[in-house]
């Protein structure tokens, strides 16, 4: 019989996997992003623009559109974090900026985002991001509108 080891007894909490995800956004792959989701996560983009899906339903299509977006654009950096935690103790709102650039021709970007985040045994499953449209719409023209 083997022991549980102390990350199993304690799974992250929605602080400490939002900052994963933070950290793994600049420093990691999007298989690496997608793996801190559930399988069956709802992703809601409130104002997504036209070309962008609303709602991602499951890890796997979420892993899908992230793997083909890489192709259009990297990440750089997170900066201006701010983690709130509310009321559920499965919920946390996370006020951040990504940078990077887009890989054609290597414009850069800069995207603010604020997101409500619903961790449950350290994995995201659920979560309602909200970008500024006006960064996203620079940069869909920037990759010239084929991220969808």
């Amino acid at each position: 019989m083997s022991a549980k080891s102390p990350a199993a007894a304690h799974p992250r909490g929605p602080r400490e996997t939002v900052e994963l995800l933070l950290r793994t956004t600049a420093e990691g792959t999007r298989d690496q992003i997608a793996d801190l989701y559930a399988p069956d996560v709802v992703i809601e983009i409130p104002f997504a623009p036209n070309g962008i899906a609303a709602v991602t339903e499951g890890r796997e299509s979420m892993r899908a559109r992230m793997n083909a977006a890489a192709a259009l654009f990297e990440f750089d950096a997170v900066s201006d974090v701010r983690l709130h935690e509310t009321a559920d103790p499965e919920v946390i709102v996370a006020e951040y900026r990504i940078t990077g650039r887009v890989t054609d021709g290597g414009q850069p970007f800069s995207l603010s985002y604020i997101t409500v985040t619903r961790v449950r045994d350290g994995l995201i499953v659920s979560s309602r991001d909200y970008g500024n449209p006006l960064e996203v719409a620079a940069l869909l023209e920037a990759s010239r509108g084929r991220i969808a």
